[in-house]
This record gives C-alpha cells, sequence and structure tokens, in this order.
C-alpha cells in the first residue's frame, strides 16, 4: 500500500472530512481553526482529488468532498515519518518523549499502561 503523505494545510482539510465526513468547500472552512479564503479550500480539495486522497460528488451547484483515506492509515504514515526523522528508529524515544512532555494524566497513563501490557501478553495487570 501506497504512503500517504500531507502537507500541513491538506491535514488540516482532511481533519475536518474525518471528522464532519463528506463536506462541501464552504462547510470545510466553516469547521477550519484558521480561517482560509473559499478559493484556497477549492484548491486544497481539488489538490487532494488530484492525489487521489478525496472524491467529490456534485450536488447543485457545489461539490461534496468525501475521504478515500482513512484517518487510521495517515496517521500510520506521519507517525512512522516522525519515529525515523525525528527519533532515529526509536520507539522508546518516542514513547518517553510523548508521556513526559505531553502532560499525561494519571488515568491516561493507566490506560497506556494496559495497551502496553496487552500487548506484551500480560492481560490487564
Amino acid at each position: 500500500m501506497a504512503e500517504v503523505s500531507f502537507t500541513d494545510r491538506e491535514l488540516d482539510v482532511m481533519a475536518v472530512l474525518w471528522e464532519r465526513g463528506p463536506s462541501t468547500v464552504s462547510e470545510v472552512r466553516q469547521y477550519l481553526d484558521d480561517p482560509l479564503a473559499y478559493t484556497t479550500v477549492l484548491t486544497v480539495l481539488r489538490t487532494l482529488e488530484a492525489k487521489g486522497y478525496v472524491s467529490h460528488e456534485e450536488e447543485g451547484k457545489a461539490h461534496r468532498y468525501t475521504p478515500l483515506v482513512a484517518r487510521d492509515r495517515a496517521g500510520k504514515t506521519a507517525l512512522g515519518q516522525v519515529l525515523g526523522k525525528i527519533f532515529g528508529g526509536s520507539r522508546e524515544m518516542l514513547l518517553a518523549n510523548l508521556v513526559r512532555e505531553r502532560g499525561i494524566d494519571a488515568a491516561e497513563l493507566r490506560r497506556l499502561r494496559r495497551v502496553l501490557d496487552e500487548r506484551l501478553g500480560k492481560g490487564d495487570k
């Protein structure tokens, strides 16, 4: 399966589509954190479509764009890039940085521990 890659702006638009589902340009604009011009959002969506990451259906005069790439697939690719480029392939350094730097509370740490324990085959200990 080919690796997917997004620019920051493309990722912002994809995040709206993943959260809101199929959306028009106006709807995407409405849910972006940073206000962008209609034409900018349209250009980003057309670029994403050219890359094969979204498709559209005509809806009157508007187009409704649908993501073709699942969020988890994009996340795996992005995480792999961060792991390789920033942490030199060290999963331990990535996890340590995540836990140390992101203000994770005790309840979330316990949930992470359960995930790790399950991965190690220890059950819910």
